[in-house]
């Protein structure tokens, strides 16, 4: 029997709400995801308002734990965690929010480990090579260039 792909306005209430509570969302995963389960602007727009207001969905509450959880678990730096926050279009005031669940110490103590970690891996390749696979690992998880090279010309 054929099921119809779209749901009541309460359905995708409930569900919007249990989406919600798993993990902290943006705006544009409920989107997204209001979209995939077939509904129009209009009650989109209904669902929304309704999460906001019952506390369910919240920018700068997601942008903060987003922050912690990238920097904790992924170990990434801060150019990463912006550009990720920045696509999925989080106001640059959230975003400052969510920046400064990072503490300082955290920040150099991480930064070193992980500069230490990828150190060790590499080191039986050639000097420059090593300096280049520090270079790449290092700043494709986000962690300032001036930072990479002055721990570069510090151990080296």
């Amino acid at each position: 029997m054929y099921k119809s792909n779209s749901h009541t306005l309460e359905e995708a209430k409930k569900k919007l709400e249990l989406y919600c509570t798993y993990q902290d969302r943006c705006h544009q995963e409920v989107i997204t995801k209001l979209n995939s389960l077939g509904m129009i602007a209009a009650a989109r727009d209904v669902v929304i308002s309704h999460l906001i207001e019952h506390n369910f969905l919240n920018e700068t509450r997601f942008a903060q734990s987003f922050a912690r959880g990238k920097f904790r678990i992924k170990k990434w730096g801060k150019n990463r965690i912006l550009r990720e926050l920045k696509l999925r279009h989080i106001s640059d005031y959230n975003i400052k929010k969510g920046m400064r669940e990072i503490s300082d110490s955290d920040y150099e103590t991480t930064f070193y480990e992980l500069f230490e970690k990828r150190k060790k891996a590499v080191a039986h390749l050639p000097e420059n090579e090593q300096k280049k696979k520090i270079i790449s690992y290092l700043n494709y998880r986000g962690w300032e260039l001036h930072k990479i090279y002055s721990a570069l010309n510090e151990f080296f």
